[in-house]
């Protein structure tokens, strides 16, 4: 029917409906008033659109009627039915995506907004997905079960509400079928393995009843197993693993017989027919489904079983859709050619919907259809990507039985590769426990079979390798085999293998524990005889060397320690030396294989003054000999010291020297002589001096033990002439003794010659004093040169172990942060080690000042409690201060030279107390030599400095008495005998080299020193085991300075402001390195982030700072350390580079200048600087090593606004930076503070001391009351 015809019709039915049109523009029309084809072709055009499933366009095409009522009632319910089968349409969709794409089957269509068939149509395919999904959920569990070795789960045929039919109760009685047989076939090839494997019944044969086909030769297939299983199995796996991944190339092409030739042969026909049907379903489905000839069919010639079925399958899939297509065809031709009376008829109400669902489901299902098989054939047999099936909702029919075909022949392919492919990899990865689970048919069930057999041989292998491995590798059980029966070839010979191993293994181990154990009882004559190879037999060899080499050590000791016994006692009871050294020469000479002997002794000069040099001043005599000439053994004159034996005296170290030349010496007899191979000079000491010398040649070299015999043997040598020596000497002072009572009135009247040798020995004393005075002179230089190079490098060490122990990025960890830590703590550590080292230089030189100032108690008490209350926290210790009366509330003394000495004498007391207390008690005492009560039961020591004694005079003659600072300890205590040295500089009561406690004993003898200079002294007294009492006795007044007036950097320093508060922990001076705690760092020092966020960050943060040093390591660790709180920092090598850089970058705010550098040192520099006007105000902050005496003042007087040695504090680097540039800052601004922070945080040795004015501790931030008024 044409376009016209149906408008026609259309309009006739309107008219006998009396339903008129309505122009837009006017008012209604009369029930007379036609309607066009013009209004009618919107309408049509919306059909059309519906017809060929353009829904869009249909949506878009709906007119609103043009005025006519029954036309607008028309387009709104055909705009209701686009909308109603778009919402149907989009749901199809998302369901269809998620089966596709995420293989869930718990999808539903969405309720539909109409009513009627609309919902009829989502319910139906609703309960058609829910009459799917139950028996595959149930077939899954079984298959899961199967998988997992669990055979006695069975696919239930009923599923509650009706029993199952059709192709779900074919799955399911396949899958039921398939876990009986399993279960059957499982149960008899287990009865076969355990009666042959285990039981030893060889001739056992599974009897499988019922089976038929593929499962009877898989049964027989485990009874012939052959040899070269291993091969076989391995290539068929390659050939199976490639067509899981879609690869039809290949083929078995091992070699084979009988039963395998035909599992070959069956292998390589399946991989061909697999090739010819995806062939033939590629052909049939592009030309089908792509090129459009209907009517093709798959034509795979030989094939049979599930290979014809599913050939068949595909030819009836193809002959469905061909009648299906022409049948669609059909009908859209009618459809196409205006034919409407065969599918709509023209109601308002019903027939139009009629209609539209008529042609929307039959285009639906044509695209639906069309685009499933195309994506499933493209995907299984072009693309090779297994498991897809073809989504064709609301269809039924042929078309449903076509696409349950293809779906059933792509599940069937996908299921049985896929399941192959999952065993075959997991075999290549190692996993065992997998076995064919898919039903299969046919050749694929004969290959199914062979593949699981070949897993179970496998596993058995593995495991029985695996315990054996286990028992003999790792629990230490030798003699375990590898017991796999049932195995031939291949695997028969990789079981021997590894038997043959296990059992090697344990022989050579317990053969070498049995010499092992021997050796360890004190057995030296086994040794290892069991054949080895490679790396065994050398460890054979190593151990049979071992023993040997023991043996023969055991021997030589045993050789060694009897001789010296022997010769020790021969030796004892004689008095005369010439008698001693014959018996010596008589016995050592034959013991060590010599033939020739001299034995030398050093001329005993009258008191033994020879004796106390190297070399004797009158030479050796020869006393004895042994195998020499006849005129030589006469001779008992002195001989010159010279050559080697000379040397030997000299080092007093034994002389080797081997292979003498011809002529060196003659060793003769009655028949001949020859040259030794062999001398050895020996001297003979007693007490590090020289009594004698033993000469020793031979024709054989001598053997380390012997020269370990003479190393030994002389040190008894030496007692026995000493003792006799000293003997002859006692007898001859006896007889002196009268002779020198006659010389007593000659010696009186050799006075008077001595007065006069005084005189001159006076002069000679006061020349070495000048000379004295240059050695000290030369000592305070190369202590100077040696701080500064230790600093040096100290330096880049400390800042860039402190930047890594702040860690603020995150980047390390908690064990690297702790390296860092470490290498922080040791180099303040060394640090430590050079300050006191230079102070005790100063002390020695008579360089170190005291600058005394009013002191109050309490805050000196403070801070000892401040300081130390943590520490003896940690160790467990009880930590007491105890003020007793009459003590005064303030001293006029050093307030950080008593800090020195206190830290001191309780870190010392902290670090030797392992439990118990630590007591400081605080008293007056009008006497300055008290001692505690119980010194008469102890040891005790004193030690002062050189201004101690001047100080008790002074106190005692200003009547204000002494204070006394005792601090106790129940440590481990100090000898008696060693109370004396303590004081001593580099001096410990363990000097030992096994020392538990370290330290390099400078702190007593510093303090010890600082303590004269204070006017006072400190005491020791002390029980081993009790505990010790160090005393320090201070005079309230320091002797020499008036109480009513400071020293002049005390009267100079306002001190902090009243505001300010001490901290907890107070900073002690650098000059004695603060404390760090255990980390490593110090617990007052302030991450980088801090002051970046701080008032300190503001202003320093986008300064520019020059830094001027020629040591890139420190310019490396400070460029870090100022990025950090944003400074831009410019670097130049030398004084001539720094300037250049000035010029170049006028906007530099602050300079960083070292000292000592090449071409134009720090001072020069900073003079250059201050004669150009534009530079002149710029501060410089002298940063060196020079950190000795008057270097600070130095750098001063040459310019310098502040010093800081180095190693640089960083927190104190920071402060005083901030300060200079806050200074410079106010004084731009027109209200500079003139001055400050000139002297801020420096004592009087250039070292950092915490102290600082209040523009520097407001600088600091947060830590500046702290900061501030430490010190």
């Amino acid at each position: 029917m044409s376009e016209n015809s149906a408008t026609d019709a259309l309009q006739n039915r309107l008219k006998n409906d009396q339903f008129r049109a309505v122009d837009q523009e006017s008012v209604p029309a009369s029930p007379q008033t036609p309607v066009t084809p013009a209004a009618l072709r919107p309408l049509l055009s919306a059909l059309t659109a519906v017809r060929d499933g353009d829904f869009h366009r249909a949506a878009q095409d709906v007119a609103p009627g043009h005025g006519h009522v029954a036309l607008a009632e028309l387009s709104a319910v055909l705009r209701q039915i686009v909308d109603r089968e778009a919402h149907f349409g989009r749901e199809l969709r998302r369901v269809r995506r998620e089966l596709v794409r995420r293989g869930r089957l718990d999808e539903r269509l969405s309720a539909s907004p109409g009513l009627g068939d609309w919902a009829s149509r989502v319910d139906e395919v609703n309960e058609v997905l829910d009459a799917l999904a139950a028996p595959v959920a149930n077939a899954t569990r079984v298959l899961d079960a199967v998988a997992g070795g669990d055979l006695g789960g069975r696919v239930d045929l009923h599923d509650g509400t009706r029993p199952l039919r059709g192709d779900l109760h074919r799955l399911g009685r396949a899958v039921n079928r398939m876990a009986d047989q399993l279960s059957l076939f499982t149960g008899e090839v287990t009865r076969v393995a355990r009666e042959v494997g285990t039981e030893g019944k060889l001739g056992g044969r599974a009897r499988v009843r019922g089976l038929s086909g593929s499962w009877r030769d898989a049964a027989e297939a485990v009874d012939a197993m052959a040899s070269r299983l291993t091969a076989q199995v391995r290539d068929i796996a390659l050939v199976t693993t490639a067509v899981a991944r879609g690869d039809l190339t290949r083929t078995v092409t091992v070699e084979a017989t009988g039963e395998l030739l035909e599992l070959k042969l069956t292998v390589n026909t399946m991989v061909e027919q697999l090739s010819a049907f995806a062939e033939e379903v590629t052909r049939v489905v592009r030309e089908v489904g792509t090129e459009g000839k209907l009517g093709g069919r798959a034509q795979v010639r030989g094939v049979s079983g599930v290979w014809k079925d599913l050939t068949d399958n595909v030819n009836f899939m193809a002959a469905n859709l061909t009648d299906q297509v022409r049948n669609i065809a059909q009908v859209t031709t009618a459809v196409a050619n205006g034919d409407l009376s065969k599918k709509i008829t023209v109601d308002a109400r019903g027939e139009i919907l009629e209609l539209k669902g008529t042609v929307n489901t039959m285009v639906e299902q044509l695209r639906a259809f069309a685009d499933e098989v195309t994506r499933v054939a493209r995907e299984v047999g072009t693309d090779g990507r297994l498991g897809g099936l073809a989504q064709a909702q609301g269809v039924s029919g042929v078309w449903r039985d076509l696409t349950d075909s293809v779906n059933y022949m792509a599940d069937n392919l996908t299921s049985q590769v896929r399941n192959i492919a999952q065993v075959a990899t997991a075999v290549a990865s190692g996993d065992l426990s997998k076995k064919i689970d898919v039903d299969a048919r046919g050749e694929i069930l004969e290959l199914k079979n062979t593949i699981n057999t070949m897993v179970d041989t496998l596993s058995s292998f593995s495991s029985e390798v695996t315990r054996v491995a286990r028992e003999v590798g790792s629990e230490g059980q030798l003699g375990g085999q590898a017991r796999v029966e049932g195995v031939y070839g291949t695997w028969k010979r990789l079981t021997t293998s590894v038997n043959e191993l296990a059992s090697n293994l344990t022989t050579q181990v317990r053969a070498i524990a049995e010499v092992a154990s021997a050796v360890a009882q004190g057995d030296l004559s086994r040794s290892i005889t069991v054949e080895t190879r490679g790396e065994v037999s050398e460890l054979k060899n190593n151990i049979n060397l071992m023993v040997a080499n023991l043996r023969e050590t055991t021997r030589a000791k045993n050789w060694l320690e009897s001789n010296l016994a022997r010769l020790a006692a021969l030796m004892q009871g004689h008095r005369d030396l010439m008698e001693v050294a014959d018996l010596i020469l008589r016995e050592l000479t034959p013991l060590v294989n010599a033939q020739y002997g001299a034995f030398f002794l050093a001329d005993p000069a009258e008191n033994g003054a020879a004796r106390d040099t190297a070399v004797p001043a009158k030479g050796l005599a020869f006393i004895a000999g042994y195998g020499a000439a006849q005129e030589a053994t006469m001779e008992t004159g002195g001989l010159p010291v010279h050559g080697l034996v000379r040397q030997a005296a000299r080092e007093k170290k034994r002389i080797l020297v081997e292979e003498a030349p011809p002529g060196y010496i003659k060793i003769g007899s009655g028949l001949g002589e020859a040259a030794p191979a062999g001398v050895v000079i020996i001297p003979i000491l007693f007490e590090d001096k020289l009594l004698g010398v033993i000469e020793l040649a031979s024709f054989s070299r001598f053997s380390d033990v012997h020269l370990a015999f003479f190393d030994q043997f002389v040190h008894t040598i030496g007692v026995a002439i000493n003792t006799i020596i000293a003997n002859s000497r006692t007898e001859s002072l006896l007889g002196e003794s009268q002779r020198l009572a006659t010389q007593l009135q000659e010696r009186s009247d050799e006075l008077q010659r001595q007065q006069a040798e005084l005189r001159r020995s006076n002069a000679a004393l006061e020349e070495k004093a000048s000379l004295l005075a240059t050695s000290s002179q030369y000592k305070s230089e190369f202590l100077a040169n040696m701080s500064h190079e230790l600093r040096t490098p100290l330096n880049s060490l400390l800042i860039l172990a402190r930047l890594l122990a702040d860690n603020p990025d995150g980047h390390l960890t908690d064990q690297e942060v702790h390296f860092a830590q470490t290498i922080h703590r040791s180099g303040s550590d060394l640090l430590q080690l050079i300050n006191d080292i230079l102070d005790l230089s100063k002390i020695e030189a008579g360089r170190m000042d005291v600058r005394p100032k009013r002191l109050p108690l309490m805050k000196l008490l403070d801070y000892v409690h401040a300081v130390f209350r943590p520490l003896t926290l940690d160790r467990g210790l009880a930590f007491e201060i105890a003020v007793g009366e009459g003590v005064p509330r303030e001293m006029f003394s050093d307030e950080q030279r008593l800090q020195q000495i206190l830290r001191n004498l309780l870190s010392n007391a902290i670090k030797f107390t392992a439990s118990g207390r630590v007591e400081l008690r605080v008293n007056r005492v009008h006497d300055p030599e008290h001692r505690p009560a119980d010194g008469d039961e102890t040891g005790s020591a004193s030690g002062s400095g050189s201004g101690s004694g001047s100080g008790s005079a002074s106190a005692s003659a200003s009547g204000e008495g002494v204070i006394a600072f005792a601090v106790s300890d129940t440590g481990i205590g100090i000898a008696p005998e060693k109370l004396p040295v303590i004081f001593e500089a580099f001096q410990q009561a363990d000097g030992t080299t096994h020392r538990k406690y370290g330290g390099t004993g400078l702190g007593l003898s510093i303090s010890r020193e600082i303590a004269g200079l204070l006017g006072g002294r400190i005491t020791a007294a002390s029980r081993p085991g009790k505990g010790s009492t160090f005393t320090l006795y201070v005079p309230v007044t320091c002797p020499g300075h008036a109480a009513g007036r400071a020293a002049p950097e005390a009267s100079a320093d306002p001190g902090p402001p009243p505001a300010r508060h001490p901290a907890p922990l107070p900073h002690p001076a650098p000059a004695l390195a603060p404390a760090p705690d255990r980390d490593g760092v110090r617990k007052d020092a302030r991450g980088l982030e801090e002051w970046a966020s701080g008032r300190a960050g503001r202003v320093l943060r986008g300064r520019p700072v020059l830094m001027v040093d020629d040591d890139i390591r420190n310019v490396f660790a400070l460029t870090h350390v100022l990025g950090r709180v944003g400074m831009p920092v410019l670097y130049a090598e030398n004084g001539r580079e720094a300037l250049e850089t000035l010029e170049r970058h006028p906007d530099v705010e602050l300079i960083l200048m070292d000292i000592m550098m090449p071409e134009m040192d720090g001072y020069e520099t900073i003079a250059a600087l201050r004669d150009i006007p534009r530079w002149a105000e710029v501060p410089v902050l002298a940063l060196t090593a020079k950190a000795m005496h008057g270097d600070r003042e130095e750098s001063l007087a040459h310019g310098a606004d502040e010093y800081v040695p180095k190693p640089v504090d960083v927190d104190r680097l920071l402060t005083v930076m901030c300060a200079l540039l806050d200074r410079r800052s106010d004084e731009g601004d027109g209200h500079g503070d003139e001055g400050a922070g000139t002297d801020a945080g420096t004592d009087q040795e250039g070292r950092g001391d915490g102290r600082g004015d209040a523009k520097e501790a407001a600088c600091a931030g947060p830590g500046a009351g702290r900061e501030a008024s430490e010190g």
